[in-house]
């Protein structure tokens, strides 16, 4: 199945302005659209194990959570309680984020895998770095990761990141200037966390200043954010 076009009205990850979070809410970019892809062939998936890896702020996440709600997927730490996960495993769909961010047990995550086979199931797990990044000791684990479908999510490009933030701005009623939209664009961290953010600051900033945003209010929130200003000086 091809993924649908994009549109401003739809958003790739959920806010807490706006709780959205479906896959009818996804914008796909084409750093995307891979990803979006294979999660809607599921289950009809090359292996069990599909693996998301991209940089942080791409929108992993929030494709681990359509799959997830879609598959009624059990999500799973594989830090503690590793029995549980490995028998998680073998009932059903399983999610483990940020794999390569955490200590997790090589032996329970072998036994995982092996688990999923055995019993038919998929798991999706999300990683910022390709398996072989991942310093993987266990023999028996690497060549698991091996046979495990690899999808990579790029960087959001400014296209992306100007549709997001037209539709955060829009979600609380704020009308802004497309010229400053592709402004901050410019300047900014390339990733859809930092969208939330500056947009947080910059309506934080608007109401306290009783201001609309303006091309000098934009400067300052970004100047506060690469200083690590607070966002509203205290009265």
């Amino acid at each position: 199945m091809m993924a649908k076009s994009s549109s401003a009205g739809q958003l790739p990850l959920a806010f807490e302005h706006d709780p959205a979070s479906g896959r009818d809410d996804l914008i796909v970019s084409e750093s995307l659209r891979g990803a979006v892809t294979m999660i809607d062939r599921w289950p009809e998936w090359p292996s069990p194990v599909v693996i998301l890896a991209g940089p942080t702020g791409s929108g992993k996440s929030h494709i681990a959570s359509i799959w997830a709600d879609r598959t009624a997927a059990h999500r799973v730490n594989l830090q503690a309680r590793s029995d549980e996960a490995i028998a998680a495993a073998a009932a059903g769909p399983v999610v483990i984020e940020d794999v390569d961010r955490t200590a997790y047990d090589e032996t329970a995550l072998f036994h995982l895998i092996n688990a999923l086979r055995a019993h038919g199931t998929t798991a999706l797990m999300t990683a910022r770095q390709f398996p072989a990044g991942w310093n993987v000791r266990l023999p028996d684990l690497a060549s698991r990761l091996k046979a495990a479908t690899v999808v990579e999510i790029g960087e959001p490009d400014e296209e992306l990141l100007a549709q997001v933030m037209v539709k955060l701005f829009a979600d609380r009623q704020i009308n802004v200037d497309d010229r400053i939209v592709h402004w901050l664009v410019a300047r900014m961290e390339r990733s859809l966390a930092a969208v939330r953010h500056i947009v947080d600051r910059l309506d934080q900033l608007a109401l306290a200043r009783g201001s609309k945003i303006t091309r000098a209010l934009a400067a300052e929130a970004l100047s506060r954010m690469d200083n690590g200003a607070p966002d509203i000086e205290p009265s």
